[in-house]
């Protein structure tokens, strides 16, 4: 009975939204992807624009804008914190947000951090997954978070074949400019070497590096796989991201419309979280039957404690929600 009358309050509510925003005066509002439409993201981007036109009934239209087309995701932000009014809405990696002074944010790039997709989603419908969605309007960015999305963790791959962490040390790793991935690989005993990622297919053939890291989808779709068939699930990061907008287009909507866009992201959240899910458990089977070899990695401890200098450092003063983190995984 309480789960019924739950039903019927939740569809009470998006039919007094529709309702409510049907008289009120369109809205349309621009959403940047670096990805297509059928990607993952592209999905995710489509799943928030379809539910927030039926929630308002049409007084928010969303027009997405794939495939890069809106420009690069580092100037995508610059264009919304810039104050410029051509991009409303957008979905960035959570680490690109550090670059504008996000401090508590940063902690969803720290290696080890999460334990599975359940203990991210954990934090992300949590308290402090909120505060930190809330970050960049805190800081009066100009900006603020809507809600998470996620592309699965990220994972070492190789040219050789390789069973464990000791197999790491001397490696020439893959990594671009983030301080932090350069740091753990460094813990790890690897060397890191800057490839652009462009290059990172002809670099692996040719021996210029012995192996990177990327999410399984990612790895598959770009054909890694052909040039470095050997996979260690350790799990590092979680590709974790969120969808933002400026509060100038914020700004332009109706508390009705408001709750409507925050209704969606909720719905657009748990839709990722599914579809993530199934696409690299696809991913994974096509890449066995492809001969990619995967490495379990049932204990990743060793791992965090090779990582403990770069996380400690980059936890320093931010130690109460980084234990808050870790706590939502029990």
């Amino acid at each position: 009975m309480k789960k019924f009358l739950a039903i019927v309050l939740a569809c009470a509510m998006m039919l007094s939204l529709a309702l409510t925003a049907s008289a009120e005066e369109v809205v349309t509002l621009t959403y940047a992807e670096v990805n297509p439409l059928d990607s993952l993201m592209g999905q995710t981007a489509t799943a928030f624009k379809d539910k927030v036109e039926e929630l308002t009934g049409g007084s928010v239209v969303i027009e997405i804008q794939a495939s890069g087309v809106l420009g690069a995701e580092g100037d995508v932000l610059d264009t919304m914190i810039g104050g410029a009014d051509t991009v409303d809405i957008a979905r960035v990696a959570t680490f690109s947000l550090t670059n504008y002074g996000v401090q508590r944010t940063m902690l969803l790039s720290i290696p080890y951090t999460f334990t599975g997709r359940e203990h991210f989603w954990a934090f992300a419908s949590s308290d402090l997954g909120t505060a930190l969605l809330n970050e960049p309007a805190d800081l009066q960015l100009g900006v603020r978070g809507l809600f998470y999305v996620e592309e699965g963790f990220r994972h070492f791959f190789f040219k050789d074949e390789v069973a464990g962490i000791e197999d790491l040390a001397g490696k020439k790793l893959r990594v671009s400019t983030d301080p932090i991935m350069t740091g753990m690989v460094g813990g790890l005993q690897a060397n890191a070497t800057v490839v652009s990622f462009g290059e990172l297919y002809q670099s692996l053939s040719t021996g210029v590096v012995d192996g990177a890291e990327q999410p399984i989808v990612n790895y598959q779709s770009n054909a890694f796989h052909e040039v470095a068939p050997y996979m260690l699930l350790d799990g590092h990061t979680l590709g974790c991201a969120e969808v933002i907008m400026t509060d100038t287009a914020w700004a332009k909507l109706s508390e009705e419309q408001q709750a409507a866009v925050i209704e969606a992201g909720k719905f657009a959240s748990e839709f990722n979280a599914n579809l993530s899910a199934e696409i690299e458990g696809n991913c994974k089977d096509e890449l066995i039957a492809a001969g990619v070899t995967f490495v379990d990695v049932n204990d990743n401890q060793p791992w965090k404690d090779a990582c403990a200098e770069l996380i400690n450092s980059y936890t320093a003063g931010l130690e109460a929600d980084y234990q808050a983190i870790a706590e939502l995984a029990k």
